[in-house]
């Protein structure tokens, strides 16, 4: 798309036809020769001298060129751009953290595939969350792994590819046996502090209740309100077990409650399942699109078109002035180079 910056500016295109009207005409000063007998050449050559100005002689090209030029320097001066397509830069509107459980209890295998086989814990949790994670395109995307130990994996990034090859390679057992949720929580809000996304989620996924973390998971939970961070927990326990296997629900949804998140249950690979797209739907993918439209700047080609105007209008004319003078030497040559008798003739003519 082609536009002018200022394209006010092309009213200045008849000003010279103004100035041509206003202003009196180009007066050309000369030497001269002051004779008393002025008046008696005159009247004998027959002429009758007139009190004027010295008009220029001008032709119709000159005219046109000199039209032309100005009307390229006045586009020029609107400052003629091409407006080029815009560029989209989509900003990821929210940080997205996944805390995984990865204890040892992990490794029970009550879960089936499809095909009614069982797996292991671990292994539905990296199968529904690398699909979760495949359909959060447009937000940062963290990841922590958490047992005995919580440890950052992956830090809040767009290179969603990068964040499920690391989550592929985790294994229950890898941060040790037992459960400290309220350290996992105390760590995601670590990496939120080097976030300046308005919007901040926790996920937390575990299937037991918390073994001693060093921060209690009730404070930790405040902690993270005050930091405007909202814990959505996914339990895949049995509620209905003993010791550091009991799934405690309760625990999970006073930390859910008070971050103003929800607790969701997660205990098959059905259940667990429909609790990662519900959490898809209630952490809608909210980001903001800026655009550019970049502008290429076209002024420098009306003025080289005037300049190459201006300049073959006088090449032409010096190469028909130089024409001229070789053809009036050539016929003054041709003229002294006649015989005695015509020169004398013409005398006596």
């Amino acid at each position: 798309m082609y536009r002018l910056e200022h394209p006010w500016l092309l009213a200045i295109l008849p000003l010279p036809l103004v100035l041509y009207w206003l202003l009196p005409p180009y007066r050309e000063e000369q030497d001269s020769l002051r004779i008393t007998f002025f008046d008696f050449v005159t009247s004998s050559l027959g002429l009758t001298p007139q009190h004027q100005a010295v008009i220029l002689r001008t032709n119709w090209l000159e005219k046109i060129v000199s039209v032309l030029s100005w009307s390229l320097i006045v586009v020029a001066l609107a400052r003629p751009q091409y407006i080029e397509p815009p560029i989209q830069k989509i900003e990821p509107g929210r940080d997205l953290m996944l805390a995984l459980d990865i204890s040892q209890s992990m490794e029970t295998r009550d879960f089936r595939t499809a095909d009614g086989k069982r797996m292991r814990r671990v292994d539905a949790v990296k199968q529904v969350v690398a699909d979760f994670i495949r359909r959060r395109k447009h937000d940062q995307i963290g990841l922590i792994v958490f047992g005995q130990t919580a440890y950052p994996v992956a830090p809040f990034t767009l290179d969603h590819e990068a964040c499920q090859q690391m989550l592929a390679q985790i294994d229950a057992g890898m941060a040790g046996p037992q459960t400290m949720i309220g350290d996992a929580i105390g760590l995601a809000i670590k990496q939120f502090n080097a976030s300046d996304a308005k919007q901040r989620v926790l996920i937390l996924l575990t299937d037991g209740n918390d073994t001693g973390s060093r921060m209690p998971p009730r404070r930790a939970a405040e902690i993270a309100k005050e930091n405007h961070i909202v814990i959505h927990a996914v339990g895949l326990g049995d509620p209905h077990a003993t010791g550091e296997d009991k799934m405690d629900y309760a625990a999970l949804e006073q930390i859910a409650n008070s971050t103003g998140g929800k607790v969701f249950h997660g205990e098959n690979r059905t259940e667990l399942e429909s609790a990662y797209r519900e959490l898809d739907k209630i952490t809608p993918q909210n980001f903001k699109t800026l655009s550019y439209q970049p502008r290429r700047e076209l002024a420098m080609i009306p003025i080289g078109a005037a300049l190459l105007l201006t300049v073959g209008y006088n090449l032409l004319m010096l190469l028909i002035g130089m024409g001229m003078s070789l053809w009036n030497r050539q016929a003054k040559k041709a003229t002294d180079t006649q015989t005695p008798e015509i020169a004398m003739l013409k005398v006596r003519l």
